[in-house]
């Protein structure tokens, strides 16, 4: 409904802070279209809700729309069908990944990038043996100590060395706010909790340690906006 769209409008502009465009001045979207493209994102993200769990608000001659398709899962293609034209996914695939929005905490939804149905089998199994937000991301690379060693030089420690080596993942920003870091356990490290263990604090903690970057017109052209956080170490 209307009402829905300005709740959730007036939510996004006052939690989800715009970050800094890494785009040259003369390929930048203008303010303008920057204002737009946020309505829009938020509107994508609505439909999709819409589309998972239905909406008994639809016209009259959608009755098979108003029942959605009780999905469990789900995905969006995106480039480059859609994100040369409009802007991109990231935001709907971040927040509905979150394990809350505009109506505070809330059983998180799986919606893979790029219409993954690989990755998006995995967050559905991930989610529903624990219970817990899903981080959409690409495995690159796994690099062990050895490999680390021979390309750098440098020995890892820490969790790194524990863990005998780390992957590098990354994506376009369309990560689940849960994995900011900033949501803690009693001894103060960073977790992913279940959705009715989040709290209003744990929320502010995840929208304040988020930025919403405009996307990378080189790979977007229709534009967008992409989250980005920073892992802090972990409490020894």
């Amino acid at each position: 409904t209307r009402q829905s769209l300005k709740k959730a409008l007036k939510w996004t502009k006052e939690n989800c802070k715009e970050g800094f465009d890494k785009n040259p001045d003369w390929f930048k979207k203008s303010d303008k279209e920057k204002e737009e493209a946020w309505e829009f994102v938020v509107k994508m993200m609505c439909i999709i809700k819409d589309l998972y769990n239905g909406n008994e608000n639809l016209p009259d001659g959608a009755e098979e729309e108003k029942v959605g398709h009780n999905a469990i899962c789900g995905g969006f293609q995106g480039q480059r069908q859609w994100t040369d034209f409009y802007p991109n996914c990231d935001f709907p695939e971040a927040l509905l990944n979150t394990s809350f929005d505009w109506n505070g905490a809330r059983e998180t939804y799986v919606l893979a990038t790029e219409n993954d149905t690989l990755n998006g089998v995995s967050m559905l199994f991930g989610k529903l043996l624990t219970n817990t937000a899903q981080l959409f991301s690409d495995v690159r690379t796994y690099w062990s100590p050895e490999a680390v060693k021979k390309a750098t030089g440098y020995e890892l420690e820490g969790v790194a060395k524990e863990s005998k080596g780390f992957l590098h993942l990354i994506n376009s920003g369309a990560s689940a706010l849960d994995f900011c870091g900033e949501v803690k356990d009693e001894n103060g490290n960073g977790i992913v909790k279940p959705f009715w263990e989040m709290t209003d604090k744990d929320i502010k903690a995840c929208t304040d340690a988020t930025t919403w970057n405009a996307a990378d017109l080189g790979y977007f052209r229709g534009g967008g906006f992409s989250s980005r956080f920073f892992n802090k170490k972990r409490n020894a």
